[in-house]
């Protein structure tokens, strides 16, 4: 639902804010007032192309702006976009420069016009003089059918995302095949060299230390016995001492136990410097001072490195890169295996796609022959005598399969009599459009509140001066369908007539004033009062009657 509307220099908008309710919003004035500029305004929020025409005169930029009530599909959208929801609210504001420049922010958040219509579908449908089918594309108008069938895609679209993963799989086959081919002899070639090195990880880094080793074995072996001998061998080492100093500890421990933990200490440390020069023999013993040894070293260093500067940082990287070059052989080896394979694969899921669209074609066609039955009847209730079509078209070739079928669904009228269907985007005029989707939308709303079929969407439905050619009872068969539009979801409405303004369950009033020499207009929420006084203007022209009062009472008071 559109819980607020804000626009800011915004053509001869100064500063104005509608806040709007659920049901039916009625938007009523002069003519030229302004009415159809709020529409305008939210076209805009919805991703509308915009004009440096729309800035107010002297003012740097325009600003509009909106507040809807948040959706699940509307969250998801802005989560696939990286754009932060705000709790229950999406927050849609657009501004638009002097020099024909604009931004786009969605929940204070730069974005961009894209996502505005992408949004658009989940929050508002807006169907203005000048984009009256701005939304209601070929897609759309499928959508309104599947709705009224409560029919759905998920069967088709499965079918078709297995039927595109392997087609996907076979042309990544059949296409890289000559690339495959013309890099097999260097395949080749890196996997024998990579395999006759047998490689171990972490071989190069324990190679680097043995390399060390051998290259200062005489220092290494200098140090190990020098230390040696002065922890152990030698009438002045460290252990000869120890010894020495634990004998005249163990003679005062005799006489006076303080001494006997001191003993204790100089055996522990007697026995850590006997295990340390055993380890210091040891190791300069297993020293190998061989030329022959380094050399081999060095060799296979140099030979790991070769391969780590063609094929990876590291060792590990090295054999994963053999590993990856052994599984593209295999795939060339085997490829007529898996050539087969991929094709049946793409074969079962071609037959599966076939199934499902075709079902799901069937069903299209028997709701779009009740759906145009239904809309006719409604279209011609509100002062228009049509015929009208909902065409239903299987593309069964593959170009033409999709995630919702392979269906063209097109809606066809025909406004006077003796001419010939046409596509709606063909019929007259905008009044004419906004009827038909106000009888559409009613056909629709009407078959999904029934039992097992979906509740109604959320999404605020906007019509721009459906009542253009109508009145009389027309007009308050237009008020009625309204009414009853509203019951399901928000509906918002600019009109002239008496009749349907009846009817609003929030009623604004768009007027002009002028204030400094500038022209400003102002939305205003009606309240019982002024809302029969604004009815009864609009019954009786500039002069209200006691008699227009009296008469606007009672419609208001019969539309309830």
């Amino acid at each position: 639902m559109l819980v607020e509307l804000r626009a800011e220099n915004y053509a001869v908008i100064d500063h104005a804010i509608a806040i709007f309710g659920p049901g039916l919003n009625l938007l009523t004035g002069e003519t030229g007032a302004g009415k159809s500029i709020l529409v305008d305004a939210l076209a805009l929020l919805m991703g509308g192309k915009a004009s440096a025409e729309v800035v107010r005169h002297g003012a740097e930029k325009a600003v509009v702006a909106c507040v809807f009530e948040s959706t699940v599909g509307a969250e998801t959208i802005l989560e696939e976009n990286g754009l932060d929801s705000e709790g229950n609210e999406i927050i849609l504001r657009r501004e638009i420069l002097a020099t024909g420049k604009g931004r786009v922010f969605v929940n204070n958040q730069p974005a961009t016009v894209a996502v505005l219509k992408q949004l658009a579908p989940e929050l508002a449908l807006v169907h203005a003089q000048s984009e009256a089918l701005s939304s209601f594309d070929q897609a759309q108008q499928r959508l309104l059918l599947d709705r009224f069938g409560g029919l759905s895609t998920d069967a088709v679209a499965e079918a078709h995302a297995r039927w595109k993963d392997a087609a996907g799989k076979l042309d990544e086959l059949v296409q890289g095949e000559q690339d495959r081919l013309r890099m097999v002899d260097l395949w080749s070639y890196q996997h024998k060299e990579i395999e006759a090195a047998h490689l171990v990880p972490g071989e190069d880094e324990s190679l680097e230390t043995e390399k060390r080793v051998l290259a200062n074995s005489e220092k290494l072996y200098a140090a190990a016995m020098g230390a040696f001998e002065q922890l152990y061998e030698g009438g002045a080492s460290a252990e000869v001492a120890l010894r020495a100093a634990l004998r005249n500890v163990e003679e005062l421990a005799r006489y006076d136990g303080r001494f006997t933990e001191a003993a204790q200490q100089l055996e522990s440390a007697r026995a850590t410097v006997g295990d340390v020069g055993s380890s210091l023999r040891d190791y300069a013993e297993g020293i190998n001072a061989s030329p022959e040894r380094l050399a081999e070293i060095e060799d296979r260093l140099a030979l790991l490195d070769r391969l780590k500067r063609k094929y990876g940082k590291t060792i590990a990287e090295v054999i994963a890169f053999g590993e990856e070059v052994g599984r593209k052989l295999a795939e060339v080896e085997d490829r007529d295996e898996i050539l087969k394979a991929l094709r049946a694969a793409l074969d079962e899921a071609a037959t599966a796609y076939r199934a499902a669209a075709a079902v799901l074609s069937a069903e299209r066609k028997a709701a779009a022959s009740k759906l145009a039955k239904l809309a006719e009847t409604q279209i011609n209730s509100l002062a228009m005598k049509v015929r009208f079509e909902v065409a239903v078209t299987a593309s069964e070739k593959e170009s033409g399969w999709t995630a919702s079928g392979w269906d063209q669904v097109e809606y066809r009228i025909a406004t006077n009599p003796g001419e010939p269907l046409k596509p709606l985007d063909q019929i007259a005029s905008g009044g004419e459009m906004s009827r038909v989707m106000l009888a559409l939308k009613v056909s629709v709303e009407e078959s999904a509140a029934k039992p097992k079929k979906k509740t109604p969407t959320p999404r605020t439905l906007v019509f721009d001066e459906i009542d253009i050619g109508i009145g009389g009872r027309a007009a308050e068969a237009v008020g009625q369908k309204l009414k009853s539009l509203g019951r399901g979801q928000q509906v918002l409405c600019v009109t002239h007539l008496p009749q349907i303004a009846a009817f609003a369950d929030q009623h604004f009033l768009i007027d002009k004033c002028e204030a400094d020499g500038r022209t400003k207009m102002q939305v205003r929420l009606l309240d019982d009062r002024a809302r029969t006084h604004e009815v009864a203007r609009m019954l009786s022209g500039a002069k209200v009657s006691e008699t227009s009062l009296q008469h606007a009472a009672q419609m208001i008071a019969g539309s309830r």
